[in-house]
Order: C-alpha cells, then sequence, then structure tokens
C-alpha cells in the first residue's frame, strides 16, 4: 500500500487568494499604497513564474502556496530594502496566487 501526502485543499486556498486579492483592492482609497502594492503582487507573480513556470495545476499551486509565506516576504524584502515591509505580506502573496492561478491549465473560474 503506497501511503500518500495529505494535500493542500486546494479550494481552502483559493478563496484565501481571492481573500487577498480583495484585501489589495480595498487600498484603491490610497492611490500611493495601492500602486505599491501592486508593484509588490508584480514581483510576487514573477517569482512564481520562476519557480513554478508557465505550465502547471492548481494542485501544484496550492502546494507551492503552502511555502509561499517565507519565500514571498523575502522576494519583497530583496526588492525594496529600505522600505518599510507590507503590512502583511501574506495578502500580497495571496493576490499574486490569485492572479497566476488563472493561467493553470485546470483553472475554472
Amino acid at each position: 500500500m503506497i501511503e500518500q501526502r495529505p494535500g493542500v485543499d486546494i479550494e481552502l486556498a483559493r478563496q484565501q487568494w481571492r481573500d487577498g486579492s480583495r484585501r489589495i483592492e480595498r487600498a484603491r482609497d490610497e492611490p500611493a499604497l495601492y500602486a505599491r502594492l501592486h508593484v509588490q503582487v508584480e514581483l510576487v507573480i514573477a517569482e512564481l513564474r520562476r519557480r513554478i513556470g508557465q505550465t502547471f495545476t492548481l494542485a501544484e499551486l496550492a502546494e507551492l502556496y503552502a511555502r509561499a509565506d517565507d519565500w514571498a516576504r523575502f522576494v519583497l524584502d530583496e526588492a525594496e530594502p529600505d522600505a518599510s515591509p507590507p503590512p502583511d505580506a501574506s495578502t500580497v502573496a495571496d493576490a499574486a496566487f490569485h492572479t497566476y492561478a488563472r493561467g493553470a491549465s485546470d483553472y475554472a473560474p
């Protein structure tokens, strides 16, 4: 019998990604913050592209998400070493995953 490792709950991850995207959108009333958050989302998307590539499934993306907090914060810190860190780097990561998920081979809204 093959032992299976418990997988990441894809639907739960997708909900967290949507929530992160909504939190970013709530910053629209503060143009400077909103612009900075979008730059940070793009930085995390670039790292996603490097880590998972262009061809992936939602399950593969969710597995990468399970370890994203540390590397996403590192990416943001490296890009803006003199800036204060985002109040919630996980929100930026969630929004990036939400955007990137649309490219999954098995994506469905």
